[in-house]
């Protein structure tokens, strides 16, 4: 090629090739300066604090929805005893027997103890189940049957549950304790 010649001279082809490898791989990392601790803190909280603000108003919206009149815990469980059984009061260490259904916020629902063929059985306070649902239970005699709001840092947070349950869910529990063990 007569252009080619031109313009590299006589260089020969593996020279070239070196060349041009070599000044197109510049592996020259340019500096960057890193961002602020401080700033990025402060994005991150005023960020977990808008997250939070939207879900409490989403679960006040649908409490004033259904009319609800519900009782809050300090980590920000919502509940309302339904209707109040016999049996003696939950505590830690001893089987709960549940009969449950969950429910997304939009009142969809997404697991059951009809649907799963029997109820929840778990110890309370060894973990298996959301926190949540461990401090709602601790609330309950044996016979009562309540409703739970979970918002989703006491159900599954961030992740979710990775099946019906999406990222940030919060979530409601219409339980029964039936039995303690």
């Amino acid at each position: 090629m007569p252009g080619m010649k031109a313009c590299f001279g006589y260089f020969p082809l593996s020279v070239m090739t070196v060349f041009l490898v070599l000044t197109a791989c510049d592996n020259r990392v340019e500096e960057k300066p890193l961002p602020d601790p401080g700033r990025l803190q402060e994005a991150f909280a005023t960020s977990n604090r808008q997250l939070i603000e939207a879900e409490e108003e989403a679960i006040n919206d649908f409490v004033i929805r259904y009319g609800w009149e519900m009782q809050e815990t300090g980590s920000g469980l919502r509940y309302r005893i339904t209707s109040s059984g016999d049996g003696a009061r939950a505590s830690k260490g001893q089987t709960a027997v549940v009969d449950y259904t969950v429910y997304l916020l939009t009142g969809d629902p997404v697991y059951s103890a009809e649907n799963e063929g029997e109820p929840m059985i778990f110890t309370i306070g060894r973990g298996g189940v959301v926190s949540g649902l461990e401090e709602a239970i601790l609330l309950l005699h044996e016979g009562d049957q309540a409703i739970f709001i979970l918002p989703s840092h006491l159900a599954y947070g961030l992740p979710g549950d990775g099946k019906s349950i999406p990222r940030r869910a919060t979530i409601i529990y219409e339980v029964e304790l039936l039995e303690l063990i």
